[in-house]
């Protein structure tokens, strides 16, 4: 199953072309901002690396395709206040979930050994997380051979 995920990652990636490379905050999620009267701070910074912006924008996305595209419209106008998107980067927003999906059961997998890690994440390594987690990359697999998600 991670193979043909991998091969959907790739179709996807193909079809946004050569997007550039920025420096991003690499895990950029609402629980990674936190609010104060100043404004927004960015928190959680040791997954910083380069690569294309939607990597910072998708994980502030949520809920269904419809949710997921009304939200797209107000982050892609907050952004834009500073910096122009290149629209075939939304050509990676499943491939982008697709790829956290798998880098987050590797990290937990490689990191089973150590005892805090069963007590931290009890639900990990079960049959019913494997279950859902095949689930979630056949969707996946199915998601990211749609057109690309875009604003209204």
């Amino acid at each position: 199953m991670v193979d043909l995920a991998l091969d959907g990652v790739r179709r996807c990636y193909d079809r946004a072309g050569d997007v550039r490379a920025i420096r991003l905050h690499g895990d950029c999620h609402s629980g990674n901002i936190l609010w104060t009267a100043d404004g927004p701070h960015f928190v959680d910074l040791d997954d910083a690396r380069m690569g294309p912006a939607m990597q910072d924008l998708w994980m502030l996305l949520s809920g269904d395709r419809a949710a997921m595209t009304r939200s797209l419209s107000d982050v892609l106008a907050g952004y834009e206040d500073f910096h122009e998107l290149d629209r075939r980067e939304l050509a990676l927003v499943e491939a982008l979930l697709t790829l956290r999906l798998i880098h987050s059961s590797a990290w937990l997998a490689r990191r089973w050994d150590d005892p805090a890690f069963p007590a931290a994440f009890p639900w990990f390594n079960t049959q019913r997380y494997w279950q859902d987690r095949i689930l979630e990359l056949r969707e996946q697999v199915a998601l990211m051979d749609e057109p690309a998600l875009g604003p209204l």
